[in-house]
């Protein structure tokens, strides 16, 4: 069955708290949000920051979309980045040409994703749209990705004829998917293809028992924490979660998820929210979010496919 599109209610960093819940919601604040932003923005460049020189960051996952470029030119958007800390960033954007953007501007810290999307509005329609297999076929031709997605896929619908294009692509050339979606559309894509490599967006936004039980299954699912502020308050790790760190220190990572162009506003506060609720973690573990653990997943790539 499909499932509606959604983003849960967050009350952790301000950064969530202000984020929109739902699409009319984000509408409606766009516009103000927007003829703040180049102000504020400029701020941000020009301050001094503190958290840049402490623990480094991967942010695995970031998006900069058609809407957010003349808002944010790619010179900013990186410079805005590099303020935060951030080691790599993990970008896919709709359409791709923002991705290659930013990549243009910063080989060195831009880690390309390939998403399916050629606008935000496919997110709903995209696994039933067979024109996306020749876009991303050409995309792959032309360009290097790390990954397909960030893509939304939930249950049955993993099983479609698109879908399985996309992972048979993702074999072919060795790439990493980035699903947003539930336990049974990740374990449907595991058994089409068992030796894939999938980083688990937002870590499903399930509970953590239920991605515990996932990670067992599964030891080449990943998970990142984007637009959740569930695993800490106050600097303070949760105690359900602190356990599922524990057990799994090796596949979590962190995330901002600018899936608007405000979003961007937040990249150095999402960073140093998540400095400070690490630093209740051991240092080897806490590493191993910021950065490592995002570093190995990608290392561990499987080759392509000879032609």
């Amino acid at each position: 069955m499909r499932r509606p599109y959604h983003r849960p209610e967050a009350s952790g960093p301000a950064s969530a708290r202000a984020a929109p819940a739902g699409p009319a919601a984000m509408t409606a604040g766009l516009g103000a949000a927007l003829a703040g932003l180049a102000v504020a923005l400029a701020g941000l460049l020009a301050a001094p920051s503190a958290d840049a020189a402490e623990l480094p960051i991967f942010d695995a996952h970031v998006h900069y979309s058609h809407d957010a470029w003349a808002t944010l030119p790619p010179k900013e958007a990186v410079a805005l980045l590099r303020r935060a800390g951030l080691k790599r960033v993990m970008v896919s954007s709709s359409s791709d040409e923002g991705t290659q953007k930013l990549f243009a501007e910063a080989p060195d810290l831009i880690v390309p994703s390939l998403r399916p999307y050629r606008t935000r509005n496919e997110i709903g329609t995209w696994v039933r749209d067979a024109s996306v297999i020749p876009h991303l076929e050409s995309r792959l031709a032309s360009h290097r990705y790390v990954a397909i997605g960030e893509f939304h896929v939930y249950g049955a619908d993993a099983d479609l004829p698109v879908m399985r294009r996309v992972v048979a692509l993702a074999r072919q050339h060795g790439l990493l998917l980035h699903l947003h979606g539930d336990v049974d559309a990740v374990e449907r894509v595991f058994g089409q293809d068992p030796g894939a490599r999938i980083l688990w967006a937002h870590a499903g936004f399930a509970s953590p028992p239920e991605v515990r039980a996932t990670l067992r299954r599964h030891p080449m699912l990943w998970a990142d924490l984007a637009f959740r502020s569930d695993p800490a308050s106050d600097g303070r790790v949760a105690a359900e979660w602190r356990e599922t760190f524990t057990e799994f220190p090796n596949r979590f990572m962190l995330g901002t998820d600018t899936f608007s162009p405000e979003r961007w506003w937040y990249v150095p506060e999402h960073a140093a929210w998540a400095r400070r609720w690490l630093a209740d973690l051991p240092a080897p573990l806490a590493e191993g979010i910021a950065w490592r653990n995002a570093e190995a997943m990608l290392a561990a790539r499987r080759p392509p496919i000879a032609p």
